[in-house]
Parts: C-alpha cells; structure tokens; sequence
C-alpha cells in the first residue's frame, strides 16, 4: 500500500512539474518584450557555452535562446553544437558549411526544427488553436516558403481564441495574435529536464 501511495504522488507531481516549467518559459518569454532590440542577422564571434550577440541586438532565434536561458537554465547554443558534432550529416546543409559552428548553428532556425526533432519534442501541426498550449515552440515559413521565423506559445489570447506568440519578427520582441498568419513548418514541445537534462554552463 505504501508503494501505491508513492505512485500515486509521482503521478500528481509530474503534471505540476510539466506546468511550472510551461509557466516559467511564458513568463521569460513575456519578458522578452521589455527589451529594446535592434534587429541584426549578422555572424558575430561568440563566447562557448553560454555565448550571446549584444543584449540589444537579435533575431527570432535569439528570443528562444534567451527565454530558455533564463526560465530552464538550458543552452541552445551548447545543445546545438554538441548535436552537430556529433550528427553533422542530420543537419540541414544550407549554408554550405562543412562542420559545426557554434557561434552562429543555434541561431539558425532549420537547425532548430531539427534540433528539436532529433529530441523527440514533435507536436502535430494543426488549425485548431486548442492544440497549442503555453510554452510550446511553433516555427513558420514567411510568406509561401520564405523566411523561417520562430517564437513561443503564451497563456494569453486573442479575442478569436487563438493564443499570442512571443516573437521577433523585425521591431524587436513582441507578444501578439499571429499564429495562423504564416505557413506552421513547426511545433513543438520541449521541456529539457524531462527531454534531454544539460549540464548547466
């Protein structure tokens, strides 16, 4: 019986942990959007791990970056680039690089999806805006395969239903309603206490 009960409260923590850590990630997320940042996409020479571009400056995939940083103390720089070193023909070979970069790979979105993929972290991409829940990471193709664009699923929503997204699109980060404005290429749940534990850096 007191196996039972033991049981019993690992089941009722796990949900709770899993909320707690969605809620930490919205609440870092949402943060974001206090910052000024200037958009910029160029190559700059980072520190390993735990590097970052100007805190003024970034892109899409620095609004991830950070968030993750800052609510899990879990590195995407560091994750990417141990994967890519490892796995380097799983990656999407876009840029003509020929190895492991860790100064620019995590702050590419396809290397992200794939990142991501490779940890299981898949959710079904669909229509229906009760699919994607708070600390969710949804990625895009802008404008009919264009640019890819990343962001975070928020417990706020639109007056539609559909729930914000934390997002740098060009004027720094914002929290607003564009979920279905652009082609989903992407979603995905990962919380990496429970994915893939990192040692801190």
């Amino acid at each position: 019986m007191k196996y039972v009960s033991l049981i019993l409260c690992l089941l009722l923590i796990a949900p709770l942990s899993y909320a707690d850590q969605a809620n930490d990630v919205v609440d870092a997320a949402r943060e974001r959007t206090a910052h000024f940042v200037t958009y910029q996409s160029g190559y700059v020479r980072l520190k390993y791990p735990g590097g970052d571009v100007p805190s003024y400056t970034g892109v899409c995939t620095d609004v991830i970056i950070r968030t993750f940083r800052n609510s899990l103390n879990f590195d995407f720089q560091k994750a990417v680039h141990e994967d890519m070193k490892a796995n380097f023909s799983a990656y999407p070979k876009i840029w003509g690089h020929k190895g492991a970069d860790k100064n620019i790979d995590h702050r590419r979105v396809p290397n992200l999806e794939r990142f991501l993929t490779r940890q299981d972290a898949n959710i079904a991409i669909t229509q229906d805006a009760k699919d994607y829940l708070p600390g969710d990471i949804v990625s895009w193709r802008l404008y009919r395969g264009g640019t890819p664009h990343i962001g975070i699923v928020t417990d706020k929503k639109a007056p539609s239903g559909t729930p914000l997204i934390v997002h740098n699109i060009g004027s720094g980060p914002k929290e607003n309603d564009m979920l279905f404005d652009y082609e989903i290429t992407g979603h995905f749940r990962y919380f990496p206490a429970a994915n893939m534990p990192l040692e801190s850096p």
